[in-house]
């Protein structure tokens, strides 16, 4: 089987040489203007559905003021959500029902009274735990896992584990000297034989070995 297949639908492949039916590369089943989904991220979800873009991102029409960007080599669990911007509620009046959504006549004036909405946008190699909910607006930097459950509703530094309703960091996964030169390497966009040669360093916790695995 060839490495990290990025055309493969279903990248799980069984020994017997099944294919796991319920993960997926996401740039293979999602096909959204709003939607941008670097190589190799897969989610996994116990009930694939038929729509991923509307059960990962419910609120995301095609050309809504918004965009989702998720990066290379991302890994979704089961749950997670991203809920962007045009989820949201106008909040300057005395009421937050949405009325214009029920009245052709004010359907357009409604939506178009939404501008600016922040884009919610996924570094590489991102880990986001079951059920997980990612807010509006929101940036998960390079290397970042967001545990299981975790309500994200703010920006999360690159290699940052965040935990908790509301999410709030725990810990810095690596020394901040170490996540800059992981930056700067930024292995992720290496070409896939490269990134195959350098797995057994990737895999482990010596920076330098990961710099050597690259070197030119």
């Amino acid at each position: 089987m060839p490495f990290l297949n990025p055309q493969a639908t279903h990248p799980l492949v069984f020994p017997d040489g099944r294919t796991h039916p319920d993960m997926v590369h996401l740039n293979r089943v999602i096909d959204h203007p709003n939607i941008s989904i670097g190589d190799h991220s897969y989610a996994n979800d116990f009930a694939p559905p038929q729509d991923w873009a509307a059960h990962l991102a419910p609120y995301l029409y095609p050309g809504a003021p918004e965009r989702l960007t998720i990066g290379r080599l991302c890994q979704i669990a089961h749950g997670v959500r991203f809920i962007t911007a045009s989820a949201n509620h106008a909040m300057d009046g005395f009421t937050t029902y949405p009325f214009g959504v029920f009245d052709r006549e004010t359907l357009e004036t409604y939506r178009d009274s939404f501008t600016n909405l922040p884009d919610t946008t996924i570094g590489h190699d991102v880990w986001i735990g079951h059920g997980a909910l990612i807010l509006p607006g929101v940036t998960l930097g390079n290397g970042v896992i967001v545990g299981a459950g975790a309500v994200v509703a703010r920006d999360v530094p690159d290699y940052a584990i965040v935990v908790g309703n509301p999410a709030r960091v725990l810990s810095l996964r690596f020394a901040p000297g170490v996540i800059a030169r992981l930056t700067a390497l930024a292995w992720w966009d290496q070409p896939l034989d490269r990134i195959r040669a350098a797995v057994p360093a990737l895999i482990g916790a010596d920076i330098d070995a990961v710099e050597a695995a690259f070197a030119p």
